[in-house]
């Protein structure tokens, strides 16, 4: 095999930025999404105008963005095919390699990574294809998009309730059921520093919830401005109907997460069985994903969509389908939503294998940080110094369990510490 023109070391900045520039994109295009107004726009009551709030539709556009997945599977099958003339290797999804000249840093892997796998157990070779995946068996792979589909669209209705820094932090939460699931179902152990920073991670998101509650922000910014010469009585009330929205959205947001970590669970087994590369994962998930999520929208049409309390609701998927494409605004963001949500997978799988658990962690701290820049940019809302406390804690304790950083006490210290999220985990969104 020739040698790449361009070093792997080299490329690596480059997929990192491309990961933290996709994933960003993902939650604010969702937030500008549930920003377009779709009906009585030219109203003058604002209260009486309505917005895209079709979170089924956007989960499904994910699933869309993730069947782009095998678009990536057939370019390098070509390329191995007519250009790389390995046609013999057949198609594979080959992940950066970060070797340089015979020397790596591992010293950070090797403090944090595992080689045990996730269910405790001595890690095994990968066995074929044959042994969970193979012919009718991949159907196997449409329980961890179910979660996928459950988890997604709680998470999209929640965002329409939140702030998109809100949304962000709150699903930090995921480190919490990960914790949980692994000592429930896995009978994995934890460390007592890392039962305290579950503790920690809870409260970090309720610091969060209540920055949100206490200065809640405005459902749709652009009605700010509208509501400015409100009287004072129709303020308060409003306070209070956007406090409570706040805490609502971040339940949802949190409880979601349930099904996320179902989701890495179910992927982490599934993986560790099988020869099957992650992108193929992320194919037959969208696949499956976006099948599932469509039929789930027409029975839900028929059952509620079409009924007078339904009218024009989330379920109402002829109105959905009218907004999405009669407002060129939802339309077009609906397109990039697809391409980033594809382009966060590529980039996040050929990321995930190269670096460690220190930069995978600092990458997302950062996404979220860039998401809360830029949507105090926009003026999508306010700067709160109570949220600013809240992400520090999610920080510090997430960091503190997957054993970034060490215990302030030396008895709670301990030699290794095991990683419980996924080694590889599959980027989704």
């Amino acid at each position: 095999m020739a040698s790449p023109i361009i070093p792997a070391r080299a490329i690596i900045p480059f997929l990192v930025a491309m990961m933290l520039l996709t994933g960003v994109c993902n939650t604010l295009l969702t937030k500008y999404q549930d920003n377009q107004c779709v009906r009585n726009c030219d109203d003058p009551d604002p209260k009486k105008r309505a917005h895209f709030e079709q979170p089924v539709i956007q989960t499904l556009q994910m699933f869309i963005g993730e069947m782009g997945c095998w678009l990536v599977v057939a370019g390098m099958s070509l390329y191995s095919r007519y250009i790389s003339g390995s046609a013999a290797n057949g198609s594979s999804y080959q992940p950066v390699s970060t070797e340089d000249n015979g020397t790596a840093d591992d010293d950070d892997d090797a403090s944090i990574r595992s080689t045990t796998a996730l269910n405790g157990t001595a890690a095994a070779p990968k066995l074929s294809d044959a042994a969970v995946l193979r012919g009718w068996r991949v159907t196997l792979l449409a329980l961890p998009a179910i979660c996928d589909i459950l988890g997604t669209t709680l998470m999209n209705a929640g965002l329409l309730l939140v702030a998109a820094s809100i949304y962000q932090m709150t699903r930090g939460a995921l480190v919490l059921f990960v914790g949980l699931f692994s000592v429930v179902f896995l009978r994995r152990r934890l460390h007592a520093f890392q039962w305290i920073s579950l503790g920690g991670v809870v409260l970090g998101v309720a610091v969060v919830g209540l920055a949100g509650a206490i200065q809640p922000d405005k459902k749709h910014h652009a009605d700010a401005d509208a509501d400015a010469d409100a009287d004072a009585t129709a303020v308060l009330a409003d306070v209070g109907v956007d406090a409570l929205r706040v805490i609502v959205g971040v339940t949802m947001i949190a409880g979601a997460q349930i099904f996320t970590a179902t989701q890495f669970v179910l992927e982490e087994w599934i993986l560790e069985r099988s020869a099957i590369e992650p992108i193929r994962v992320v194919g037959w998930e969208g696949l499956f994903g976006f099948l599932v999520t469509l039929a789930g929208m027409v029975v839900l049409h028929l059952a509620v969509g079409r009924t007078e309390a339904g009218r024009y609701g989330p379920f109402d998927m002829v109105e959905g389908w009218r907004q999405f494409w009669e407002y060129r605004s939802v339309f077009v963001s609906s397109l990039l939503i697809m391409i980033s949500i594809g382009g966060f997978n590529f980039f996040g799988l050929s990321v995930t294998r190269t670096v460690s658990a220190t930069s995978r962690s600092t990458i997302d701290t950062c996404r979220t940080l860039f998401i809360w820049i830029v949507s105090l940019g926009l003026g999508w809302e306010t700067f709160k110094w109570l949220q600013v406390a809240g992400f520090a804690l999610l920080v510090y304790f997430t960091f503190l369990f997957n054993g970034i950083v060490q215990p302030p006490f030396d008895f709670l210290k301990v030699d290794e510490v095991e990683e419980l999220l996924p080694e590889e985990p599959i980027e989704h969104n």
